[in-house]
């Protein structure tokens, strides 16, 4: 009988931070898993078992800046704050850092399928799910009419926040969110 050794999930991290550090240093064209596995100290295979393409694995280094990714809006009983609890706008440099990785991979995308999916798949659908969640609620208490399409505003906002980040390169921070959801987002 064949038994399967277990995944040691304590070379995850190394692996994830020595992602990024390729990326950083060759972008998502140019970076290999070779480069990975050879500066991680880790094979080929272990790499491939935890992530079964490059794509894949770049979406968990992305994801791996944030402690927990955010995928539903805490209910701080304003749009604004509810945006700010799914936002890491600390201007820490892991922030700053997955910014920077973003801006590249999001220019990548329509030339890679793969890299397009994994993001669409687990990055932007559920940010903008966790969007609509709050746009919802805001809704629901009133300052945002209920026949305005949640899904819509939800898309408004993420695109917002791209622009933001990535055209302009200033700061999505409290202050943006609040002028963003009182000038554009409700009726106030």
């Amino acid at each position: 009988m064949h038994l399967k050794r277990k995944r040691d999930a304590s070379r995850d991290g190394v692996i994830l931070e020595t992602t990024l550090d390729v990326l950083a240093e060759t972008g998502y064209e140019r970076m290999t898993t070779d480069m990975v596995a050879a500066r991680a100290g880790a094979s080929k295979a272990t790499i491939y078992r935890r992530w079964p393409s490059k794509a894949d694995l770049v979406v968990d280094a992305v994801e791996s800046l944030r402690a927990e990714p955010a995928t539903v809006a805490a209910d701080t009983g304003t749009l604004a704050g509810d945006l700010d609890s799914l936002l890491d706008a600390s201007g820490n440099p892991s922030a700053a850092r997955k910014s920077k990785v973003m801006m590249g991979l999001l220019s990548l995308m329509p030339h890679d399928a793969d890299l397009s999916g994994a993001v669409r798949r687990r990055i932007v659908g559920p940010r903008t799910e966790a969007i609509r969640t709050a746009v919802e609620r805001e809704q629901a208490r009133g300052g945002i009419p209920p026949d305005r399409d949640a899904g819509l505003l939800a898309s408004v906002v993420a695109a917002m926040l791209a622009y933001r980040s990535i055209v302009t390169g200033e700061p999505v921070d409290r202050q943006f969110l609040t002028t963003l959801v009182d000038g554009v987002l409700t009726d106030r």
